[in-house]
């Protein structure tokens, strides 16, 4: 079974109601209907930096938004435009198995890559399970499944 292709160069604002200082990603580097990839520069004016180095909750904020870009995307049309004025409340209803190895740095670039694993889709809402790493370079700093609970208004 074929995979769609991967759009590129999203701008996350367009599928996360997040501003800042809440926003955790700058922008989707990779999307398809079960797959994104994000990444995210730490810096010193972030909320959850401490001591140097940015901590476990903005690690999972960061996860979470990047899983919800994947059912976000579904609101929009080939040409981003929003087809409908519907509006989506999400919400983290389960984590599992989160591990933190290591807290990244003021400075340092993550990549953060989800996968969508299942998808239930009611009539104004959707459960969705997903699995996801945030990474430096090379380096896994968290993994975890999320799973996330998104209402249609």
């Amino acid at each position: 079974m074929g995979q769609q292709p991967q759009k590129t160069g999203i701008d996350i604002k367009l599928f996360l109601p997040h501003r800042a200082p809440m926003l955790m990603v700058d922008a989707i580097l990779e999307i398809s209907p079960s797959r994104v990839l994000c990444s995210f520069r730490i810096t010193d004016d972030n909320i959850f930096v401490k001591d140097g180095r940015f901590q476990e909750a903005g690690l999972m904020e960061n996860m979470a938004q990047t899983c919800s870009s994947i059912v976000g995307q579904t609101l929009y049309d080939d040409n981003y435009n929003p087809k409908s004025d519907r509006r989506v409340i999400g919400f983290i209803s389960g984590v599992k198995q989160m591990t933190v190895f290591e807290l990244p740095e003021i400075g340092d670039e993550i990549w953060t890559e989800s996968t969508l694993t299942s998808q239930f889709d009611g009539e104004d809402y959707a459960i969705c399970t997903m699995a996801v790493e945030a990474k430096r370079a090379d380096r896994l700093l968290s993994r975890a499944e999320i799973n996330l609970f998104l209402k249609h208004s």
